[in-house]
């Protein structure tokens, strides 16, 4: 009876594995994605990395958060110099939980590049920009550049005194640079000075065309970062070109320990 139990569970349990690998095995098979999926979670990673190693990971979870929340604002926002602000002060205190939404895309602005910065430290002190991971540095460094300029770009759609003035001295800075400055400075207001083209076409770069830019370069940096491996860090033996010690076996209870070669009964030479 008990038997038969088990069988008849264990039947069902095979019913529910088959219902759940089915979609699974559809997937894989026409597209091979769940394989790609399990070799970038289960691949292989140095034994001595530490929590510094985290950092990219911390970088890219910041990022996702911008995303997800950027999303949910642009809902509501509107982008125009005389209902920009009355939206944000909208989502801010008429939706629900709309100001910790608007909280965590405003303060997860400064989390982000301070983490790509840290991020950047931690690969520079660790020496992981070194063959043969130079392309991956340099698109970090455009990942860098890239991140900055969104956060440029997003200062102006609350189009308040404060982010009027700092992107007034931004578009200005800009426009002192040698041969293309001005044409930069004109590019980046729309016009002879900042107005409702500047508002839209700030937003339209902050919504469209760098995060396009910036998923582009994280799936390469990720491409990178997966077929090349995660580096060791300066201190352990695989980076300095070794091979760690083989551990000694350990002695077992009850026999006796082998003399040295070349050891008389007190300890002098046979």
């Amino acid at each position: 009876m008990a038997t038969a139990a088990r069988n008849k569970k264990s039947a069902r349990r095979r019913q529910l594995e088959a219902a759940i690998n089915y979609p699974i095995d559809w997937l894989e098979e026409r597209s091979g994605l769940v394989g790609a999926l399990k070799y970038f979670l289960f691949r292989k990673v140095p034994g001595d990395a530490g929590w510094w190693h985290t950092l990219g990971s911390a970088t890219l979870t910041a990022f996702l958060v911008q995303a997800l929340t950027g999303v949910i604002l642009a809902m509501y926002y509107k982008p125009d110099p005389q209902s920009a602000y009355q939206s944000i002060q909208h989502i801010t205190n008429d939706l629900t939980l709309g100001w910790l939404v608007r909280g965590m895309h405003k303060w997860g602005a400064s989390v982000f590049i301070i983490l790509m910065f840290l991020h950047m430290g931690r690969v520079f002190l660790f020496g992981a920009y070194k063959y043969p991971r130079e392309l991956n540095w340099i698109i970090g460094v455009l990942l860098l550049a890239t991140g900055l300029f969104e956060g440029l770009t997003g200062y102006l759609l609350p189009f308040d005194q404060t982010s009027y003035w700092a992107s007034v001295v931004a578009i200005n800075i800009n426009g002192t640079a040698p041969f293309v400055g001005p044409y930069l400075a004109s590019l980046l207001r729309g016009g002879a000075e900042i107005g409702p083209d500047t508002l839209s076409r700030f937003y339209s770069i902050h919504m469209l065309l760098v995060p396009g830019a910036l998923i582009g370069l994280i799936t390469l940096h990720l491409y990178l970062v997966v077929r090349l491996g995660v580096s060791s860090p300066p201190w352990s033996d695989e980076a300095a070109g070794g091979t760690p010690e083989p551990e000694p076996p350990p002695a077992q209870a009850g026999l006796v320990q082998p003399r040295p070669r070349g050891a008389g009964l007190r300890g002098r030479p046979e």
